[in-house]
């Protein structure tokens, strides 16, 4: 149980972990990034070398604003694409580069621009452009796409359709 390597407060859920291979690699802790997304579409990357020195009971990695929870936290290499997908079946693809490395305390920039009533169902972080993406409805349909149909955007631009979303497929 997690409970057994850190001290958590009783009513926090882990949400994602991330494995290192070194923090006390100063070269790997530098050039590489922490990537956390929210349901509410916010993105933040952080330096791995914010969180090289643990504590016994964690670290504050994102602050989160009322009513958004974590999603998602991937470890990249600061050349990633990030998609990013929301439950009415649209994703959009960016360039890491255009979010900029902020401290643990920062709260993120807009990953994703989404309705009041919707929310991020995923994130996939992508080193290999030669990659396909899978995406899964709620009843169970998948689709499977090239990542070049996904056109590179601004983050927080327009989205493009990745799924038919119907009363058979589900969101």
């Amino acid at each position: 149980a997690i409970q057994n390597l850190i001290n958590i407060e009783p009513d926090d859920k882990i949400r994602a972990y991330i494995n290192v291979k070194d923090l006390k690699d100063e070269e790997y802790i530098n050039n590489n990034f922490v990537i956390l997304c929210t349901k509410k579409g916010t993105v933040k990357k952080t330096s791995l070398e914010a969180y090289s020195r643990p504590r016994q009971n964690g670290i504050n990695a994102v602050t989160i604003k009322e009513g958004d929870r974590l999603l998602e936290a991937k470890l990249t290499s600061g050349k990633s694409e990030i998609i990013l997908a929301n439950r009415t079946g649209k994703a959009i693809r960016f360039n890491e580069s255009t979010v900029r490395a902020v401290g643990r305390n920062a709260s993120g920039v807009r990953g994703m621009n989404i309705a009041a009533t919707d929310e991020i169902v995923g994130m996939v972080c992508i080193d290999d452009l030669n990659q396909h993406i899978l995406v899964l409805s709620e009843n169970g349909y998948g689709k499977r796409s090239d990542l070049e149909d996904y056109r590179i955007t601004n983050r927080g631009g327009k989205c493009v359709k990745t799924l038919n979303v119907t009363d058979k497929t589900g969101d």
